[in-house]
């Protein structure tokens, strides 16, 4: 209405009120694919720390790892591997550069699937060899735990958001996982707050690695030797 003055008070808890605008979400090339037929491609990650990716130092040391392990000097026997919390799918990438033939990769995030997964799978040329699923790795783990066709994977990487994991619960679901069979390897990066519920096994499988790379704490669960 015309003449009609509101407080200054008002006027300013109305400012207040008003919904933050939210920042859209970008991304940019700091990682790159270590070995293998893409050695040295970039690969998209958030511009945010949304998605926690494996460091390259520590993706390098367990892919050389794998290859001594497996007695390839070039490369990682043909398998299929499982990238559990996957976000940018740069582990899975990774090991399809190596060798494997396949990977599944595991993300709840559709942002991060559509804009950072994919368009990662579709420049390294691997989306005919993968298969992306858009749920929890929970659920994943609950739906594959009564599935009579689940198969058996050779390689499982787990990286997930340090916070948001209850690691016991965790790895109990693999233990128990029909995913994991007596020759898998199953790849597990955890805070240093969590080494104590960290088992000496995996199923099958016996804890052969332990290791810190700096914040970071890896345990690697095979085959013994």
């Amino acid at each position: 209405m015309a003449g009609l003055k509101f407080p200054a008070s008002l006027n300013k808890l109305s400012d207040q009120d008003k919904a933050p605008l939210l920042e859209p979400r970008t991304v940019h090339k700091l990682l790159r694919v270590m070995g293998g037929k893409n050695n040295g491609k970039k690969l998209l990650s958030p511009n945010d720390s949304s998605v926690r990716p494996m460091m390259e130092v520590v993706r390098g040391a367990v892919f050389n790892m794998l290859q001594a392990r497996g007695g390839y000097t070039g490369g990682l026997p043909p398998g299929k591997w499982l990238d559990l919390y996957s976000g940018t799918g740069s582990v899975g990438i990774e090991a399809l550069s190596r060798g494997c033939l396949a990977a599944h990769f595991i993300e709840m995030d559709p942002w991060v699937i559509s804009k950072v997964l994919k368009p990662n799978l579709d420049a390294t040329n691997y989306t005919e060899q993968s298969v992306v699923h858009m749920l929890k790795v929970e659920t994943y783990l609950e739906k594959q735990a009564t599935n009579p066709k689940a198969e058996v994977f050779d390689y499982i990487s787990v990286t997930p958001p340090y916070e948001a994991v209850h690691y016991p619960t965790l790895m109990e679901q693999l233990s128990t996982s029909p995913l994991v069979g007596d020759y898998t390897y199953v790849i597990v990066e955890y805070p240093l707050k969590s080494k104590d519920e960290m088992p000496e096994a995996c199923g099958p499988l016996a804890k052969i690695v332990d290791r810190r790379y700096g914040r970071t704490h890896l345990a690697v669960y095979g085959p013994n030797p």
